[in-house]
């Protein structure tokens, strides 16, 4: 049975494997992909019964696109899962199984702009002053480091917790950084953050047995994880800034709304986060915007 013929549920497997092996997606990423698919396929089989990978048309798609807009879902969540089905069918078609896409005239819903949240520039020298009076035990020690360089370099909570000691090179005030699709980056970083990040490695050889591989560990001693990350920001963030959301991603986007507004290079930013097109790193320039506005509305005389 070739894979054009076969249940599109079959199909879904090879195109996993081929973002695993060959794309070299992280974990996170396939489970989404895996997830989207699924609920497609499961909604064929639901909704059409068996159908094979070039019996499924554009028909059907706009058909899941309703049934999802119906149950409530959100446009940008709804522009995901067509994304997921857009690179799927194209791997299909570069294949061979399929000959053309069911998805061109499927119309994906506009999403809605949503601004990054970040602490505010007062807040966060609050915030980093209060941690660095509060290191008394190994979980104060990690907020005060994770926060820090959280702030210091924007990468994300699986770049952290992959961070390994040889990442850091203090020397040259840098740390290496593996990103989307294991691209590396690097990162510079300020004197003050190198020796802290120097005496917490210091720290845990002294109070934890070997191997020391990993930088960040837990207060047994063992690698982070990134549900302890998350509360531990969470519960720091929470006393110190008024925000709806209070995650690692927030003081991803405070570090890069903080550069944006002291009039650092949008490219410079762009390469610093590891955002693989400027478009994403544009959505920093809003706040800019808004600040010119505020001084413009204060100081023009016909404002």
């Amino acid at each position: 049975m070739t894979a054009s013929s076969a249940p599109a549920n079959d199909a879904i497997i090879p195109f996993l494997d081929y973002l695993k092996f060959e794309k070299r997606y992280s974990a996170h990423t396939i489970r989404a992909y895996a997830t989207d698919l699924r609920d497609f396929s499961e909604f064929l089989l639901t909704r059409y019964g068996s159908v094979t990978l070039t019996e499924i048309s554009a028909a059907f798609v706009r058909s899941w696109l309703a049934e999802l807009r119906g149950e409530g879902i959100e446009a940008v969540s709804i522009a995901r899962k067509i994304s997921s089905l857009r690179s799927f069918f194209k791997y299909h078609l570069r294949q061979g199984n399929i000959t053309q896409l069911p998805l061109t005239r499927v119309v994906v819903p506009r999403k809605s702009k949503r601004l990054p949240v970040f602490v505010k520039e007062e807040e966060t020298r609050q915030l980093l002053t209060a941690l660095e009076q509060h290191t008394e035990d190994w979980k104060s020690l990690n907020a005060h480091a994770l926060i820090s360089l959280f702030y210091a370099t924007g990468m994300r909570l699986s770049e952290l917790i992959q961070l390994k000691e040889h990442h850091l090179d203090a020397g040259r005030l840098q740390v290496k950084v593996l990103g989307k699709g294991n691209k590396e980056r690097i990162i510079p970083v300020s004197r003050e953050m190198a020796d802290q990040l120097k005496k917490y490695m210091a720290e845990k050889r002294r109070l934890f047995e070997g191997p020391h591989e990993s930088l960040f560990v837990t207060e047994k001693g063992k690698k982070l994880y990134p549900r302890y990350v998350q509360r531990l920001v969470q519960a720091h963030l929470e006393q110190a800034a008024t925000l709806d959301k209070k995650s690692p991603h927030v003081l991803r986007h405070t570090f890069a709304t903080h550069l944006v507004n002291q009039g650092a290079e949008l490219n410079a930013v762009k390469e610093l986060l590891g955002h693989s097109s400027l478009a994403s790193t544009q959505v920093y320039t809003h706040n800019t915007i808004e600040k010119l506005k505020d001084v413009y509305r204060k100081a023009h005389p016909r404002a």
